[in-house]
């Protein structure tokens, strides 16, 4: 069976990014977009993003996670470091995160590093997570191939009873990251799909931006 989605169009007309606007930090101009997006009643989940890695393997995978933390020091997020994401970043640390609020037609792409955080701040920020998350992370050995859901729900009982009155602990597997950008890309849906695309490069002390065609 095919479909045919040719006939699909949507004209961009919400905002534009004008030449006297772009501010010389990528990050204060990730904060602009952000807030939007953060504030808008149509959005759900502004910090959801996509990361994709390429491992040892060289074949590219993408999936979307949430971003947990954004300032000077990078982005940052937690996973299982043995799951599928930390064994590719263990292999290639490069990555690339975007974030799409198709409801305000913007769009960013970021490249960079990412970098494991410190045991203690992993640890500090897993005990600030609700108990369910703590437990559901102890149940879950991320990516790797279970019998049925079955099997995971029991786990999770198991735990429950066993941490009823104790602190859950970090599984030792799990925990965050630091991504370091090194580029940042813009994107603004404009009408005829002449879309405007600021992209900023990492230099020694500073950013430099520039203009893309669409």
């Amino acid at each position: 069976m095919s479909k045919n989605l040719n006939h699909y169009r949507k004209s961009y007309k919400k905002d534009r990014i004008e030449d006297n606007a772009i501010p010389e930090d990528p990050l204060q101009f990730f904060q602009e977009w952000f807030n939007q997006a953060d504030n808008s009643k149509d959005i759900l989940e502004a910090n959801a993003m996509n990361i994709a890695t390429v491992g040892k393997d060289m074949i590219p995978k993408s999936r979307i996670i949430l971003l947990k933390a954004f300032g000077l020091q990078g982005f940052h997020f937690y996973t299982n470091y043995s799951s599928d994401k930390g064994k590719a970043l263990a292999e290639n640390p490069k990555c690339c995160l975007s974030f799409f609020w198709p409801e305000l037609e913007k769009q960013i792409i970021i490249q960079g590093t990412a970098v494991k955080i410190s045991e203690e701040e992993s640890e500090e920020y897993f005990h600030s997570r609700p108990k369910g998350s703590q437990l559901g992370a102890m149940a879950s050995d991320q990516s790797s191939v279970i019998p049925s859901r079955a099997y995971l729900e029991e786990k999770l009982s198991s735990l429950k009873d066993k941490y009823d009155s104790e602190k859950i602990p970090k599984p030792k597997d799990w925990g965050g990251y630091v991504f370091q950008p090194e580029t940042y890309e813009f994107w603004q849906g404009r009408e005829s799909r002449l879309h405007d695309r600021i992209r900023y490069k990492k230099t020694t002390n500073s950013w430099k931006y520039e203009r893309l065609a669409p």
